[in-house]
């Protein structure tokens, strides 16, 4: 008996990535920690101290697109709208004050990201567009519902404080297919792709152990 064949497309790079990681960004969509601050059950200062764990995490990829500037498949992903830091810090001088810098500090789970993060994404082009792959595509995602529900559940004003999930000029549709039209692009071999999908997999664990780990810390009720 033969074979089906696999439908037309299935074998391109952003259905592959898809397909074979759905299980890992499900995992993370399901975070209590989230679900939490988006029904506003924790206290502000826990919203605060994810926006500080993002802090390091951006700072670590958007220092790796600097670095990685030169390579010709990192540069057909560098896109100056999608920066992040600028928002963070705008967010933390909002939450904290003049000296937000004075209240940050990286948990364990977020200094292991952002190690992992420098290593491979310093590194190599595949690397690199791994986990700007998974943590923009998710702020366009999920996060488009998380930042407006925070701002609810914490009084914030239309901008203030939650600046970080508003990506001004960018229409999330649009960018998220013309996103998944370039990595079906990419010239890289099928073990390339395959490293690629498997960075994916592992930045998905990776952010997973940050909010749980947040969650751990803010329903024993921590204070910074």
């Amino acid at each position: 008996m033969s074979l089906m064949a696999d439908p037309p497309g299935t074998d391109r790079l952003s259905v592959r990535v898809r397909r074979n990681t759905v299980g890992a960004h499900d995992a993370a969509q399901r975070s209590g920690f989230l679900d939490s601050l988006a029904a506003g059950q924790l206290p502000w200062e826990a919203y605060a101290d994810l926006t500080a764990q993002h802090w390091f995490i951006y700072e670590a990829l958007e220092s790796a697109a600097t670095t990685m500037a030169d390579d010709p498949v990192v540069a057909t992903f560098l896109f100056p709208e999608l920066r992040r830091l600028p928002s963070l810090e705008a967010d933390l001088q909002f939450l904290y004050g003049p000296r937000w810098a004075d209240h940050l500090f990286a948990l364990p789970a977020t200094t292991t990201y952002c190690t992992r993060l420098r290593d491979v994404a310093h590194r190599a082009a595949t690397g690199f567009v791994a986990h700007q792959y998974t943590r923009y595509i998710g702020d366009l995602s999920g996060g488009q519902y998380l930042g407006p529900a925070i701002a609810r559940s914490y009084g914030l004003p239309a901008t203030d404080g939650h600046r970080f999930f508003i990506f001004a000029g960018v229409d999330p549709m649009s960018f998220k297919n013309h996103y998944r039209v370039l990595l079906d692009s990419v010239p890289w071999s099928r073990p390339e792709q395959d490293e690629f999908i498997a960075e994916v997999t592992e930045a998905y664990r990776l952010n997973i152990g940050v909010l749980s780990e947040l969650q751990s810390r803010w329903s024993q009720g921590a204070q910074k």
